[in-house]
């Protein structure tokens, strides 16, 4: 008879009490944005992120096992201070308001079926979410109920649950035991294929053709971030040229890494000497010093001029 697991970051449908199941002992902990379990020491900022950290534990599948609760971070009693101790606020350079650039539109839906000349990997699990059943070769495919969430999860205000139906539970166990509440025919274990293969050709990494980017100056200096998270501190690559910008950013995401290469081309010409960079959890942030102190309008020169000048500083006089 197949039974479910119920370890943490396990889950799946088994039939062999001695097959091995990898899987989180510790609690869940969710503080200040950040999410991972106690248990090991990955921290990310995202859900989808949090269920894909590899478990961190081998043993062997349960049924009866209860997880452990989620843990909450006491928060430190914060003195208050009165307005009279308040210091006044230091001096601030006038700056430009940031600059977004518009995210990029979504990659196309992977296929709902999987592709018939495509060999499914034995053990893979289904790709929808709620699902949790490993793939048997041999296994007739005719029998398969995929019982599924079609929605993303939602995490507000204490509660959780998905966009796809109504139901809102408090604690993170009693969320990944939220039943799915669309069902189909077929579980989904390699789509088109499509996605493998683009991990296969670029030698397991996910090239990534654009991040998100903003800036902002002031009357010495252009201040621009690209998001990305994990960025390898290691290996990646940031060369500044007279008036380019080469960055070659590769990730630790796991199973596959992410890579994001490309050469920006700036509006205006920087002293290479003086401009530096600094990587953070969620991203690259460039200091550009100007070489000759005027005013961007855009980041990138080959960015559109919508006509508005952005002034800081000491106001000049514009050439006509």
């Amino acid at each position: 008879m197949a039974n479910k697991c119920v370890h943490q970051g396990c889950g799946k449908t088994y039939t062999d009490p001695e097959e091995v199941c990898l899987y989180h002992p510790g609690p869940p902990v969710f503080h200040e944005g950040q999410k991972g379990w106690k248990c090991c020491k990955p921290r990310v900022l995202t859900f989808e992120e949090f269920m894909a950290i590899e478990p961190c534990t081998e043993g062997k599948h349960s049924t009866t096992d209860l997880p452990p609760k989620i843990e909450k971070k006491e928060v430190a009693d914060t003195p208050i201070v009165q307005p009279t101790e308040l210091p006044p606020p230091p001096p601030r350079n006038p700056i430009a308001a940031p600059r977004t650039a518009p995210t990029p539109p979504p990659p196309p839906p992977e296929s709902e079926d999987d592709d018939e000349a495509i060999e499914i990997p034995d053990g893979r699990i289904c790709r929808r979410r709620a699902c949790g059943v490993s793939y048997k070769k041999g296994s007739n495919r005719e029998d398969e109920v995929c019982v599924h969430h079609p929605g993303a999860p939602i995490f507000h205000e204490g509660s959780k649950g998905y966009t796809c139906c109504k139901r809102r539970v408090l604690e993170f166990d009693q969320f990944m035991k939220i039943e799915g509440c669309k069902t189909k025919s077929r579980h989904l274990f390699v789509g088109s294929g499509k996605k493998d293969a683009a991990k296969q050709a670029t030698g397991g990494e996910e090239v990534l053709e654009t991040v998100r980017h903003d800036f902002y100056q002031t009357p010495t200096s252009v201040i621009a971030s690209f998001f990305l998270k994990k960025i390898n501190k290691e290996t990646a690559k940031v060369e500044f040229g007279s008036q380019t910008l080469d960055l070659d950013l590769p990730t630790t995401d796991t199973p596959i890494p992410k890579r994001y290469k490309t050469e920006v081309p700036l509006f205006g010409p920087i002293d290479v000497a003086k401009s530096s960079f600094k990587i953070l959890g969620s991203k690259l942030e460039v200091t550009l010093v100007k070489a000759d102190g005027i005013s961007w309008p855009v980041l990138r020169s080959d960015d559109r001029l919508t006509g508005e000048i952005l002034q800081v500083g000491r106001a000049g006089r514009v050439q006509q």
